[in-house]
């Protein structure tokens, strides 16, 4: 199936709701109808390209003004499997916690820390996204698609993908150029757990059994407690990267503010928690007119109805300045402004 559309609404491709439009929008369900879509349209050759996955993970302040791309390409095949491990290939257009919830069901280990993050399988290594001590990137194996520029179809593997924290080489020389199809994933038929971030354990063991259903179910209950469901309010989930500063720092801002969360990151350096230096600034609960910070998770900014992308930007750069002010540390954006 494709679909191309001109002056098209994004809002429902965008978990921000934002209502703004794409001049030209492509959509397509299997990967040949790309070259054949690209032949056809020569017009539109120099337009600016935007990729887009499930919009979870990005932020419009205006009206696109060029070609949107949407991998809409939907599947799960089993394509390999030994003693030990599974070899999954998933179409970039497929639901990322409809994966993991497939994956809990049938067993496969690994990624059930990652429950409940928003999105499709196509931005997953874009993005390299990573939850409660699980990064995406220790089971991503190839990542398939399309070069815009050399019109030619291939397959990435994961050595080769600048992997590093949310982040990859598809946000910088491939950014907008390769197009997403299918990931294929490594996972586990014997499990390794990673419960010891946080309190995940101690919710797990809530459950009952230590097992793939419960950490799952232990993942879901935790991010429904503290994130708003995009359906329901406007949100890209996490707004800002946790912080990585140097050792130096991180030592200084204990010495003064006894209770501030730190994260051992190798080299020298400690991450530290945005959401809980968003908060101590004050931030958690603020709304003006329909842009605000959630109430329950300062690292959460969300459109209450009618935000405009730009109100949600101002937001943002008021909320970094202050956490520059009071910490002496830069937060970056983990959403991506358009």
């Amino acid at each position: 199936m494709i679909r191309f559309k001109e002056n098209y609404s994004l809002k429902k491709y965008n978990t921000f709701n934002i209502d703004v439009k794409a001049r030209y929008f492509f959509e397509f369900t299997e990967l040949e109808d790309l070259p054949f879509f690209l032949e056809s349209n020569k017009e539109l050759a120099g337009q600016k390209i935007l990729l887009l996955g499930g919009g979870s993970n990005l932020l419009f302040a205006n009206d696109f003004d060029g070609l949107i791309i949407h991998s809409n390409v939907p599947g799960v095949q089993l394509v390999n499997e030994d003693r030990e491990h599974v070899w999954l290939e998933v179409g970039a257009g497929e639901d990322w916690d409809r994966f993991v919830e497939y994956c809990v069901l049938n067993e496969y280990y690994g990624i059930e820390n990652l429950s409940l993050i928003p999105g499709n399988v196509g931005a997953v290594p874009v993005q390299n996204i990573g939850a409660y001590g699980v990064e995406i990137c220790d089971f991503v194996v190839t990542v398939k698609g399309f070069d815009l520029k050399t019109r030619e179809e291939y397959h990435i593997s994961a050595k080769d993908c600048g992997f590093a924290y949310r982040d990859s080489i598809f946000k910088h020389e491939l950014k907008n150029r390769f197009v997403v199809s299918s990931v294929v994933f490594r996972l586990n038929k014997f499990p390794n757990f990673k419960l010891d971030y946080g309190h995940l354990k101690a919710e797990v063991e809530k459950e009952g059994e230590i097992n793939i259903h419960n950490i799952r179910k232990a993942v879901v209950d935790i991010r429904e407690s503290k994130l708003p469901d995009p359906v329901l309010v406007g949100n890209a989930g996490s707004f800002f990267k946790n912080p990585v500063v140097k050792k130096e720092l991180a030592d200084k801002l204990q010495a003064e503010f006894k209770d501030i969360p730190t994260y051992a990151a190798g080299n020298g350096h400690v991450k530290l928690a945005a959401g809980w230096l968003i908060d101590q600034c004050g931030w958690k609960g603020y709304r003006e007119r329909d842009a605000g910070v959630h109430e329950k998770q300062a690292l959460v900014l969300v459109n209450y109805g009618d935000a405009t992308g730009e109100e949600i930007v101002q937001l943002s750069e008021e909320i970094r300045k202050s956490v520059a002010e009071k910490f002496n540390v830069e937060l970056e954006r983990e959403v991506n402004l358009i």
